[in-house]
């Protein structure tokens, strides 16, 4: 009898330590009778647990004591019209521990079933962050329809009696809340890449709910104008226009229900026996303003990857920007190009195209195809013609130098990445050969599912057999790729082309890219380009905003809020071009501790004729850029995000200003001065009252 006492005993302590998990970190989760709780010290969101399909029923912000009660009947996922009773479930606490990608954190799992389908959520929550991802996996059988199209409300009935009012049933939901009140000041937040086709690349809609609508977009911000406080919802998805089964939304609003919309999947791709991952879910909260809300959604981004300063941060040189492809691609001009990069300062010099055995669509001296890569057996290997000695002799070069050699390669994406494990041996025998960590990803496309999975696991897989070190430019100038809210976690991405053969490239159209995507995402995940202003100024004529007419100090600094991207060949540029290394070599040292801050636009929206800029946010202190485009005016007035009667000093870093001191004016407005037009300052400021 002691014994089976004994025994109840340590099974009874087995299933308590289940229920209440706290580990090292301030993170938690645990079911306790019918409510399952998870949070850490900055949120908390309360679950009624409904046999594992589970309701929201609170959502706390701790950092202002904001309980938000959710109203919804239903659960918060939704799969289905039909009213299924959930069984099966079960739930799961892990501590995932830190790794040199990610940092540590929680992870809740919850699994049931509704009659066939077996559904897993698991929940990320990260130590101090005002915010908990969702990740989705379905396994088995549904009879919903999953990618149908939503409605016109033209063809809805007119609103004369409340019976009326009743709106057409949503069917896939990832996730939702329902408040109290009217008065949902709200923002959905779309993004275009294929940056090839589109020069314009964030869209934002304001609204105050009202009726059932939809919306198109990655991002939705709430903002609660009676208490001032608020949340939003992150879809980590692709671009809207390029997701998977997508049916013509992404948010919908009905006063102050919001659901966010959208599986990245239809019922054919639900395998009975295998678990696939829908697009994931984030939802964080903040109190107070603007700066408030958009801090909340940055900090939960940078949990996401680590920024390594010697492996993250780069000043890189890709020399595909001056047209000549894969022509002068080979051992001796690899050589001259990593001399070159060195006396300008910069940190990884890229070898596009043209370096391995196989031949590209691009080539410009073959008519080579990106179909049936592995019927070459060699296509990944340098070619012996251009690279005699293999790619030992430039990697060796920009060792001495310290310039770090990176390639460029394009999955097969043929069958849906069929082949994804020959492309991740290729890319990890590169890396084991070679010392090659930083690979530009380019020609994906992901129309299936089966070559979204296939892909993450050529990436993971690299990762694995690599110890993490090799990173990843995902370029997104065309194709269906993962845009700026999925795949972040491997590395940076290559925003755009831009070519002054083509006279496409304008500075301000590239810092209004950044300046705009920078309000959104992390500035510092973005590689942006600066060009030869030399090349091809004729092309331009007497065009006010062409390249020749700004110093090449002026379209680096365009690039600096982001990892700056040399889009040239070094061999190309005048002799004058290589006095900016100073400017280089300074921002490098600051580099770093700028991109740690919250990076976000201030100014007006860059235009060729505005005062704009960026501002990091750090502890105590930061850092601005301010630049004078063509405007009439050498005295600027920019609202920051500090508030009013903030007093700094400023201390120039980078750029022609002078120190200075002032006092936040109206909405944090600031006095600048710049004598010239089209110049820029970098200030670091500390708060000093």
């Amino acid at each position: 009898m002691r014994t089976m006492r004994k025994a109840l005993l340590i099974i009874s302590l087995f299933h308590l330590s289940l229920l209440f998990v706290y580990p090292q970190g301030n993170s938690y989760g645990f079911l306790k009778k019918d409510t399952l709780v998870i949070g850490n010290t900055l949120i908390e969101r309360k679950f009624l647990w409904n046999n594992g399909n589970l309701k929201t029923y609170t959502l706390t912000d701790k950092s202002s004591g904001q309980i938000w009660f959710n109203k919804a009947d239903s659960p918060d996922f939704i799969i289905s019209k039909k009213n299924s009773e959930a069984c099966n479930s079960s739930h799961t606490v892990i501590e995932v521990k830190e790794t040199v990608v990610h940092p540590g954190y929680l992870e809740v799992g919850v699994l049931y079933s509704l009659d066939r389908l077996d559904i897993k959520r698991v929940y990320r929550i990260y130590d101090n962050c005002p915010a908990i991802a969702c990740d989705t996996y379905l396994k088995g059988i549904t009879d919903a329809v999953l990618d149908g199209k939503v409605g016109n409300l033209a063809d809805m009935k007119n609103i004369e009696f409340a019976e009326d009012m009743k709106s057409r049933q949503v069917t896939a939901v990832l996730d939702q809340i329902k408040l109290d009140g009217f008065h949902w000041q709200t923002r959905i937040v779309e993004f275009n890449d294929v940056t090839d086709w589109n020069n314009n690349l964030v869209f934002e809609t304001d609204i105050i709910p009202y009726r059932k609508n939809s919306y198109k977009g990655n991002l939705l911000l709430a903002h609660n104008a009676e208490k001032e406080k608020g949340f939003f919802f992150l879809k980590e998805a692709p671009s809207s226009n390029v997701q998977l089964a997508y049916n013509g939304y992404d948010f919908t609003t009905e006063f102050g229900h919001f659901m966010v919309n959208g599986l990245g999947m239809s019922e054919k791709d639900i395998k009975e026996d295998e678990w696939r991952k829908t697009y994931s879910c984030v939802i964080g909260t903040y109190s107070g303003s603007e700066v408030d809300q958009l801090t909340a959604l940055r900090e939960y981004q940078k949990n996401i990857r680590k920024l390594l300063p010697g492996r993250d941060e780069m000043v890189m040189m890709n020399t595909w920007g001056d047209r000549s492809q894969d022509s002068k691609v080979n051992e001796k001009f690899s050589l001259i190009e990593v001399e070159k990069a060195s006396r300008l300062g910069i940190t990884h010099f890229q070898i596009d195209d043209g370096w391995q055995v196989g031949k590209s669509p691009n080539s410009a001296i073959a008519k080579g195809t990106f179909k049936n890569i592995w019927d070459n057996p060699d296509y990944w290997k340098p070619d012996p013609q251009k690279y005699p000695n293999g790619l030992h002799p430039v990697v060796k070069r920009g060792k001495e130098l310290g310039v770090e050699i990176c390639l460029w390669f394009n999955p097969s994406v043929q069958n849906d990445y069929a082949d994804w494990q020959k492309d991740a041996r290729a890319i990890i025998d590169l890396y084991n050969a070679c010392d090659i960590r930083t690979f530009k990803i380019d020609g994906l496309a992901i129309p299936t599912k089966e070559s979204e999975i296939n892909l993450r696991k050529l990436f993971d897989t690299v990762l694995h057999e690599t110890d993490y070190n090799v990173v990843f430019n995902l370029d997104a100038t065309a194709g269906r790729r993962g845009g700026f809210h999925m795949f972040t976690e491997y590395g940076n991405i290559f925003v755009e082309n831009r070519y002054t053969d083509w006279q496409n490239y304008y500075p301000y159209w590239t810092l209004r890219n950044l300046w705009k995507l920078s309000k959104y995402v992390p500035a510092e995940k973005l590689q942006i380009e600066f060009l030869n202003k030399w090349r091809n100024a004729d092309k331009y004529g007497n065009d006010e905003f062409a390249p020749v007419n700004y110093s090449f100090e002026y379209l680096f600094a365009t690039t600096i809020a982001g990892q700056p991207l040399a889009w040239f060949e070094g061999s190309g540029l005048p002799e004058e071009a290589f006095s900016i290394s100073g400017l280089i070599k300074t921002y490098k040292g600051i580099q770093h501790d700028f991109h740690t801050g919250i990076i976000l636009p201030i100014g007006d929206e860059p235009s060729g004729k505005s005062w704009t800029g960026f501002q990091s946010l750090k502890d105590g202190y930061g850092y601005f850029i301010f630049f004078r485009e063509n405007h009439p005016d050498e005295n600027g007035i920019l609202q920051t995000w500090l508030q009013k009667g903030v007093k700094v000093e400023c201390t120039p870093v980078l750029g022609n200003g002078k120190p200075i001191t002032r006092t936040m004016g109206h909405k944090g407005a600031i006095n600048v001065s710049l004598p010239s037009v089209n110049d820029f300052v970098m200030y670091k400021y500390v708060i000093i009252k």
